[in-house]
This record gives C-alpha cells, sequence and structure tokens, in this order.
C-alpha cells in the first residue's frame, strides 16, 4: 500500500534535499525538532500502519493504539520527544526459517512506538542523503527498485558494455561497523538530539 506524502512534509523535504544538493559540505544542526512535528509523527504512523507487522515487546498492536485513541497515543509520543524523556524499548527478537536451508534467520521486532519514531527520522533524514547518492546507486532508495537495476544493467549491455560484476555481501548488517556508519551521518548531520535519537 503506497500512502501520498502530505503537502507539508514534501515542502520540508523539498527543502532539505535542495539545501543538502546545494551544499554538499553543509552540515544540518537542526533537525530533530522536525521528527516530533505532528504532521511528521501522523504519517510516520500511518506509514508503519499500512506495513502492518506484529507488536513488539510491549505486546502493543495498532488495534489496541486505535482503541487508545490514535492521537492521543501520538500526542504523548510528540510530548516525549519534544521533553526528550523519549527512551526506546528493547527489540523482540524471533528466528524464522531461512529459505533453502535449515537454519533460522533472526529478526528483531520493534514496538510499534519505535517504529513510528524510526519512520519520523527517516522522513528527515532521507532527502539529505539522497542528495548525495548517485544516479546508478539503486539498493534501498525510494522509486528505484531492483528490477530499475536490471533494466539499466539490459539498457548498458544493448550501448556495448560487456562486463557485469553481481555482489552480494552475506550477513552484511549483522556485521555493519555501527561507529564508522554514525561517523557517515555525522558527515551531514552535527544535531546531538538527531544522532542521539538514531544511535
Amino acid at each position: 500500500m503506497s500512502l501520498a506524502t502530505p503537502e507539508s512534509i514534501q515542502k520540508l523535504q523539498t527543502a532539505l534535499h535542495d539545501k543538502a544538493k546545494k551544499s554538499p559540505d553543509f552540515r544540518f544542526y537542526s533537525l530533530y525538532d522536525k521528527v516530533y512535528r505532528k504532521d511528521v509523527l501522523t504519517y510516520a504512523y500511518a506509514c508503519c500502519k499500512a506495513n502492518g507487522g506484529v507488536a513488539g515487546v510491549d505486546n502493543q498492536t495498532f488495534e489496541d493504539i486505535e482503541a487508545y485513541g490514535a492521537e492521543r497515543w501520538l500526542d504523548e509520543l510528540m510530548q516525549e520527544l519534544k521533553d526528550r524523556t523519549y527512551q526506546p524499548l528493547p527489540v523482540r527478537r524471533v528466528y524464522i526459517p531461512k529459505p533453502g536451508s535449515n537454519k533460522q534467520r533472526p529478526l528483531g521486532i520493534p514496538a510499534i512506538r519505535e517504529r513510528v519514531v524510526m519512520m519520523a527520522a527517516v522522513l528527515v533524514l532521507d532527502p539529505i542523503f539522497e542528495a548525495d547518492l548517485q544516479p546508478e546507486q539503486y539498493a534501498y532508495r525510494r522509486n528505484r527498485s531492483a528490477l530499475d537495476a536490471v533494466r539499466h544493467v539490459h539498457k548498458l549491455i544493448n550501448t556495448g558494455h560487456v562486463e557485469i560484476v553481481d555482489a552480494d555481501l552475506a550477513g552484511y548488517f549483522d556485521t555493519l561497523p555501527h561507529a564508522e556508519l554514525l561517523k557517515s551521518v555525522a558527515r551531514r548531520v552535527v544535531d546531538g538530539a538527531m544522532i542521539h535519537l538514531i544511535n
């Protein structure tokens, strides 16, 4: 399910993207307050709800939140973020079968509140880092699928390119060097509250 991005968030994302694109060395120092904007949190919640998923360690479901009152729930989450009292819950760990083997793959399931906060952070950070990516980079980008990458490779083959390198990093996210990743983020983001939030 695809949700239309509200105009207010489109304007925010366009402004962030344009600044990042025009000033490749600019470091953003005031982003955290955008994460707890009501429109950003509301849209983040809608995106998470559209994705579905099971409850985290708190056993809270979307149905529970709706019964409680989604707006009230979001207002409370917004206040925690604004007051900087927000504390993420641990991630629920489950194991699922790994296709093609008898091994199990670990899967982390965050609580819905953490999913909403992380989605809000993505809504703010994505346009900044998107501005730095090259056109030929397809992985994990909005409106760029694996099929788009295949089409691009096919086009290159048809225009005379003869070598293709296919690489897959096994267990990449399990071994991702966290400190180095945060250094990369700090190249663009110096807002300490935002860094703390995503750390």
